[in-house]
């Protein structure tokens, strides 16, 4: 279950992307007295008085969205990186605020009506991404209609004329990527075998509005999992075994394949890959649109991701990859990355998965950061860090300082019983497994 909390964080980022000011140090190396605070208070306040207005248009925009990614999953993956004191790589960034989240008819939200208000700027009903109020779940014909359907960033960036992409560590038809591109009644609707009988002659499904319509047939880049969402009879194996929690195409078409033969009957160079030496191998000087999809379902979690040549390409590395390819267009560029496994995680009750999953997703930021500088692209380029909704993830009890953040907290006063700080709210027999 989600929760209706959630933080963004957002820079200009010609503004200096600060160091952090501590790290993790044990108790016995540093002594936090009076001076200390008073010390680290004057640190911050002159360092927030340097930060200037950049008051121009942005020509670039990078949105970072960790799916579930909450305060006590950020306060947790904070510790787990470098102890109370540290910071992860956004928490930086000079601008942080805190949203509201929820939709039309329900009081929690789910990642495709939090991903539609947040890529559309529209509340929607629960699982209907691309549509408004007017569209119910499920509700095919009145997704058809041209007054509910409501445009995406992605969309307002190509009629500037800017190069658009998205990574994902989800399927590319999971529910907040299908927000950008797709306008859809039901966020299960990633392929024929979910739409009903009755929408299986009118609707289309999420993966062929990303191959056939427009915004989906111009974005550029597009990385994740989801193949058998996009080829009928995909392949199955041990190392990728079928998504059994999403749909299977069973229609006879290939969407691959109906990508490339879009791009080659427009006179574009495209590049499809499947694994982590294909795409180090791409020549970005040399491809116009690039399709990643290194798995059958989402890719694997990062503590079990295969990290060989012929395995899965991290987070990190897509997210550069393409920025490389995306930072070719003059007119500028729209680039969307998700680290949609911390929710994944968060709702088998993972909690050590979560935060594994939070670390990576911060490595591409900060890798984003680095890349920006080299290129000389900070001064110019809005980069916006958020959630889409918080979880059922709670730290409690009093642990000691630099106690594991997975550990235990202490025993219940109550029982005596050792609890540990981390457990979820919403229950559930995993709710005190990490592994």
């Amino acid at each position: 279950m989600n929760s209706c909390r959630m933080i963004v964080c957002f820079k200009f980022v010609f503004l200096m992307y600060l160091n952090s000011v501590t790290s993790r140090l044990a108790d016995s190396e540093i002594l936090e007295d009076k001076d200390f605070w008073y010390s680290n208070a004057r640190s911050e306040v002159e360092k927030s008085l340097q930060n200037k207005w950049n008051t121009g248009q942005a020509k670039n925009v990078i949105m970072f969205v960790g799916d579930g990614m909450g305060i006590n999953t950020i306060t947790a993956s904070r510790i787990y990186k470098e102890g109370e004191f540290g910071k992860l790589s956004f928490e930086h960034f000079p601008h942080v605020g805190l949203m509201k989240t929820y939709c039309v008819d329900k009081q929690v939200p789910d990642s495709a009506s939090t991903a539609t208000a947040l890529f559309c700027g529209v509340k929607s009903n629960m699982h209907t991404a691309g549509v408004d109020a007017r569209v119910k779940t499920e509700d095919c014909e009145a997704s058809l209609s041209s007054e509910s359907k409501v445009d995406s960033v992605i969309e307002w960036a190509q009629r500037a004329g800017k190069h658009t992409g998205f990574v994902t560590t989800t399927r590319i038809t999971h529910a907040t990527p299908s927000a950008l591109y797709s306008h859809s009644a039901s966020r299960k609707w990633e392929c024929d075998d979910r739409l009903p009988a009755l929408a299986m002659n009118q609707c289309k499904d999420i993966a062929r509005q990303l191959v056939e319509d427009e915004p989906g047939k111009n974005i550029r880049v597009i990385m994740g999992g989801g193949r058998q969402c996009m080829i009928t009879n995909s392949s199955f194996s041990p190392r990728d075994p079928e998504d059994e929690w999403s749909c299977k195409r069973r229609d006879g078409k290939d969407l691959v394949q109906e990508w490339a033969l879009d791009k080659t009957r427009r006179g574009y160079s495209y590049k499809y890959v499947t694994h982590t030496e294909e795409l180090d191998m791409l020549n970005v000087d040399k491809t116009d649109f690039l399709l990643g999809i290194f798995a059958n379902g989402h890719t694997k979690m990062e503590h079990d991701r295969d990290k060989s040549p012929t395995g899965t390409p991290s987070l990190e590395q897509m997210t550069s990859t393409a920025l490389q390819l995306l930072m070719k267009s003059k007119a500028g560029f729209l680039l969307v990355v998700e680290g949609g496994l911390i929710d994944y995680a968060h709702h088998r009750g993972k909690a050590r998965r979560a935060l594994d999953e939070t670390l990576s997703f911060d490595l591409a930021i900060e890798r984003t950061m680095a890349l920006l500088e080299e290129r000389g692209l900070l001064d110019e380029t809005l980069v916006l860090v958020t959630a889409d909704h918080d979880h059922g993830l709670s730290m409690s009890g009093y642990p000691n300082r630099g106690n594991e953040i997975y550990g235990i907290a202490m025993p219940s006063r109550i029982d005596n019983v050792p609890f540990t700080t981390l457990t979820y709210a919403t229950g559930s027999k995993d709710n005190y497994k990490y592994l």
